[in-house]
């Protein structure tokens, strides 16, 4: 292949890529996992999102399986703190979800790092970007990936667990394995379904090529 053909073949490798990306649920992700060269490829993916003022507002945390058990006791005590009617078996599936990736990552966010003036949309923004980098090197690595939240996110306990700070959001758990199974991909939106154009006559739905040209005086 010649170095013209492949740039050439780039944005039809990213289209492929970014269509072979889905969500994988952590149940159905299961060994391997990635290994220490593949999780630290994964990860150095993140590093390409955008970051206003270089704050490097997010991070992520490795939840190792040696202490997953830690963790699945904060799943429980956050569902019993919420429902004090929970069903023991309803407490043993909270607890069983710390255990069902091989590979499991907490992503947060810092609201208060570096300059204050970057707000809490822009650092979101951030992390969003990284996650979905991250998401893809995994895909591309022949992994399936799952994010994950809950109100268990926002519970002292697990909090307490990973040394959040008070400005820290922790945003979602993020999961890696071998797809085991998969479902059909879903139907992805065409791109006449979130775009407008602005006309002087306000916001039109749609998309209108012919307002793509280069800037012209009205």
């Amino acid at each position: 292949m010649t170095a013209t053909a492949a740039i050439t073949d780039i944005p039809d490798l990213l289209a492929t890529l970014q269509r072979a990306r889905q969500t994988i649920l952590p149940k159905r992700l299961a060994e391997p996992g990635p290994d220490a060269a593949q999780l630290a490829q994964i990860l150095d993916a993140a590093a390409s999102a955008p970051d206003h003022g270089q704050l490097l507002p997010w991070r992520f945390i490795v939840v190792p399986g040696a202490v997953r058990g830690l963790l699945a006791e904060q799943f429980a005590q956050a569902l019993q703190e919420r429902d004090a009617s929970a069903l023991p078996e309803q407490v043993e599936q909270a607890r069983e979800k710390a255990f069902r990736s091989p590979c499991l990552l907490l992503l947060v966010v810092d609201a208060a790092r570096g300059d204050p003036e970057v707000d809490l949309a822009e650092r979101l923004l951030s992390a969003g970007c990284a996650v979905q980098n991250l998401l893809l090197m995994a895909t591309a690595l022949g992994f399936g990936s799952a994010l994950t939240s809950g109100k268990a996110l926002k519970a002292e306990g697990l909090r307490r667990l990973f040394d959040l700070k008070p400005s820290d959001h922790a945003l979602c758990f993020v999961s890696l394995g071998t797809a085991h199974s998969r479902k059909p991909a879903r139907l992805r939106p065409q791109a006449t379904e979130f775009i407008s154009h602005l006309t002087p006559e306000g916001v039109v739905p749609g998309f209108a090529p012919m307002q793509l040209n280069p800037l012209e005086s009205p």
